[in-house]
């Protein structure tokens, strides 16, 4: 539950539909959640997380990585140095809306684009960001939320 606090919004529509988050630089800062990986090397770990997230194999932007003593200090490195790891791994991949990487949608888009899908995924698109961490606590989250009726 101590994870780093990173800029984080529900700004990415996944390859199945959903809204995801991603890193966008403007977003308000959430403390995001951590686990131990247990493997014995980074590219192992890297490898088992895009596995995971279903990142393709060719997309080199898609994991993101920080090394203790190899890379370069920030939010990470203040925030994994003390507690003594290794290295940090996560899911890299930019914010995309309407088919744009790089695109943040404003909340009124995420709001109508959810509204318009129909069926099982509209259903899993609404568990998807009812599942996420109450503590990742958006502001587009909580529009969604209140809009749709999703609580």
């Amino acid at each position: 539950m101590d994870g780093p606090v990173l800029p984080i919004e529900f700004a990415r529509i996944s390859d199945n539909g959903d809204l995801t988050t991603a890193i966008c630089a403007n977003a308000p800062g959430c403390t995001v959640l951590w686990a131990i990986l247990d493997l014995d090397n980074l590219d192992e770990a890297r490898e088992a997380l895009r596995i995971r997230e279903g990142v393709p194999q060719d997309r080199e932007d898609g994991i993101g990585s920080f090394v203790v003593g190899k890379t370069v200090a920030g939010v990470i490195a203040e925030w994994a140095i003390p507690r003594q790891l290794d290295a940090v791994i996560w899911t890299g991949l930019p914010p995309r809306f309407g088919g744009i990487e790089g695109l943040v949608p404003a909340a009124e888009d995420a709001i109508a684009y959810l509204a318009g899908l129909c069926g099982e995924v509209r259903e899993h698109a609404r568990d998807y960001i009812k599942k996420v961490p109450a503590q990742i606590d958006t502001p587009c989250r909580r529009e969604i939320m209140t809009s749709l009726g999703w609580q």
